[in-house]
């Protein structure tokens, strides 16, 4: 049996927020449902789909502890639509749960809770906190780069190292690289750790991360990561394998420097990919001269012709690249101006902050044909 009374938006939020962790399609039912724990304290609501788990509290009025699965989709539906501002819940004994909202009231079926597979528990290894708009942000800049198939499944996550107070999230997709490193001031940032996150996961810790100085706590175990972020929990497991070697991917030398205003770039290369479409792939021809870059495109539709200015000391190049990988680094960089890193024209494009090195992109280039 439950009885209790919670506020509706209250419920929406932690609903919508959950649902993200539930199996859409699972041969074990409860995977499709919600977990709904009525407690002395208030309810909790979990989503799990066996590589992710969610859950949060939320505060209620329980007359009546207990617990039920209810269908996620369904749950969700109704409590979005329903016209009062509170929402009483109550569950029988056949798991039969009435919902009712002013004028409004549903019965739908639940399912025992006892069929809810455990969460795995996370021990051991280490946890640090670290502030939630920080997380968020190195998450932004690196999360673009994480590769989208299975050839490796380790770069399908992004690679967390933790030593000397510092903190580098790193992911790879083998087209592009992206870095970006942190000082850490917060409890536990002395420790060392190493560990892959899958990049579904973090998507979902990012939505869940408030633009705020609060901290958010990570634990590490030796198979599964459990984030804290306010009322919510995120369990996931890690990734396994052998991460790539991204310190001897990163090129040490410098034939060319640019320093370049990050807007004109990205207006430049929105300009001429107008001309690129899913069918009629080509890469943008980049030339590098004096005070000036020069774009172009070529595809079957037509031909662009764009330049901007800039600063370049060094070699002038000519270089072909991906106009989404490009673009991608681009808009990721956070600032008015770049500094750009050209070693000849089959080595990656190393993109960094003006000064410092709080992040490093890598763009590798595209082979032009001869005639341009």
């Amino acid at each position: 049996m439950i009885q209790l009374t919670c506020d509706r938006q209250q419920l929406v939020e932690a609903v919508s927020n959950v649902q993200r962790a539930v199996s859409s399609k699972s041969s074990v039912p409860a995977l499709e449902g919600i977990l709904l724990k009525a407690e002395a304290e208030g309810m909790t609501l979990c989503g799990f789909d066996l590589e992710l788990g969610m859950t949060t509290r939320l505060s209620a009025r329980v007359s009546e502890k207990g617990s039920v699965i209810l269908s996620a989709r369904l749950f969700s539906d109704i409590i979005r639509r329903l016209p009062g501002d509170l929402v009483k819940l109550t569950v029988d004994d056949k798991n039969v749960t009435t919902i009712e909202s002013g004028a409004s009231e549903f019965s739908i079926a639940g399912m025992g809770a006892e069929e809810y597979p455990e969460l795995p528990s996370v021990s051991g290894v280490g946890e640090f906190q670290i502030p939630n708009g920080l997380l968020k942000g190195m998450i932004r800049q690196t999360i673009f780069a994480v590769a989208d198939s299975d050839a490796k499944p380790i770069h399908t996550g992004t690679l967390f190292e933790l030593s000397g107070g510092k903190l580098r999230l790193i992911s790879v997709d083998g087209y592009r690289l992206a870095l970006r490193e942190e000082t850490l001031s917060t409890e536990g940032s002395e420790e060392e750790l190493s560990f892959v996150v899958p990049g579904k996961t973090l998507s979902e810790v990012m939505k869940l991360l408030p633009e705020d100085e609060e901290s958010a706590g990570i634990q590490v175990g030796r198979r599964h990561i459990l984030f804290t972020i306010g009322n919510y929990t995120v369990i996931s497991r890690l990734l396994e394998g052998e991460f790539l070697d991204y310190r001897s991917a990163i090129p040490s030398a410098c034939q060319t420097e640019v320093k370049v205003n990050t807007r004109e770039f990205i207006n430049s290369v929105e300009r001429v990919s107008l001309l690129i479409t899913d069918r009629l792939k080509s890469p943008i021809r980049c030339v590098f001269g004096e005070d000036s870059i020069h774009l172009s495109c070529s595809t079957a539709i037509g031909r662009a012709n764009d330049q901007f200015s800039a600063s370049i000391e060094g070699a002038g190049l000519e270089m072909g690249f991906n106009n989404r990988y490009l673009l991608d680094a681009l808009r990721n960089t956070e600032g008015d101006e770049v500094r750009i890193q050209l070693n000849g024209p089959l080595s990656p494009m190393k993109i960094m902050p003006p000064q410092g090195d709080s992040y490093l992109f890598l763009v590798l280039p595209v082979r032009l044909k001869a005639n341009g």
